[in-house]
């Protein structure tokens, strides 16, 4: 094959690559760097002794972190919320697309008008607080299920998936066919629509995945906060410990000790907390890409 290409086109690509290299380690580093941080001395690490490579191993936070009752009852937790979360999230988007992106739907552009507008306006964090209170949700785990399931967005991300990549015919023919809208959804339409699914997925477990303002507005008793919380008050001790030695009521010793120990915490439950995601994402990132890409453009 004939290389066709000039010297300023062998100029682009080497200088493209060398770019795309530096962004990949300016990428890459944060996450290795806890990844190490983990595992290392925290003193070294605090000292700036530690930078590539791990130093002075030690298992210690993570043994600490597997052994805290309330970070596994929070793991479980926010496992729990992400699934369901996930689960009506994609029960309420996928149909609410759907039935915009169909031209025969009674006062379509009405019912758009009025979903665009939950993205400008909300009701406020105190109605909406004590609309919860007042149907008897706060306190349970349903607010961190449903507060913010469904998101305009991502209905009109899948809305531009379902007009662009689903051809209008297709589900004519079924109509003709004699099938139900109930059957075209379910039968045709969610059958195609794989890479918009997971796209939708992704950003919905995401989202409750790294979530922990609602846990701490609607959440009361510690056996329902998620992971999380768990990481923000394990962060909010250490810093009233400090605060407890300046005023003297506390040996310095064993603060010292203290916050090693939570320091190794902290970047162990970092890890742990992003390892769920960084594990799926590789399984459906040929989907996220596709998706995102017929999704991005506005019918």
């Amino acid at each position: 094959m004939v290389n066709y290409d000039t010297r300023t086109d062998k100029v682009f690509n080497v200088v493209n690559l060398v770019t795309l290299v530096i962004i990949t380690l300016l990428v890459l580093y944060p996450i290795w760097f806890v990844l190490c941080a983990s595992i290392s001395d925290p003193v070294a690490v605090n000292t700036g002794k530690m930078i590539c490579w791990p130093k002075d191993v030690t298992f210690s936070g993570y043994k600490a972190v597997f052994q805290d009752p309330a970070v596994l009852l929070g793991y479980r937790n926010s496992i729990l919320y992400t699934a369901l979360g996930t689960l009506v999230s994609l029960a309420i988007t996928l149909p609410a697309a759907y039935a915009l992106s169909r031209k025969d739907l009674v006062y379509v552009s009405v019912f758009t008008k009025f979903f665009l507008v939950t993205m400008f306006f909300s009701g406020g964090l105190i109605p909406s607080y004590l609309t919860l209170q007042k149907i008897g949700m706060v306190g349970t785990i349903w607010p961190v299920v449903l507060v913010g399931a469904v998101g305009m967005s991502n209905i009109v991300i899948s809305r531009t998936f379902f007009i662009s990549s689903i051809p209008a015919e297709l589900q004519e023919a079924a109509q003709i066919d004699g099938a139900s809208n109930f059957k075209i959804f379910f039968r045709i339409i969610l059958p195609l629509s794989k890479p918009i699914i997971a796209v939708m997925a992704l950003f919905s477990a995401v989202g409750h995945w790294n979530n922990y303002f609602t846990a701490m507005i609607y959440l009361d008793d510690d056996k329902l906060k998620p992971l999380q919380l768990v990481l923000r008050e394990i962060l909010m001790q250490a810093e009233f410990n400090a605060k407890m030695v300046e005023q003297g009521l506390m040996d310095v010793g064993d603060l010292q000790e203290s916050l090693r120990l939570q320091e190794l915490i902290r970047y162990s439950l970092i890890v742990v907390a992003t390892l769920p995601v960084m594990i799926i994402y590789p399984f459906i990132q040929k989907y996220f890409v596709k998706g995102i890409m017929v999704g991005s453009i506005k019918a």
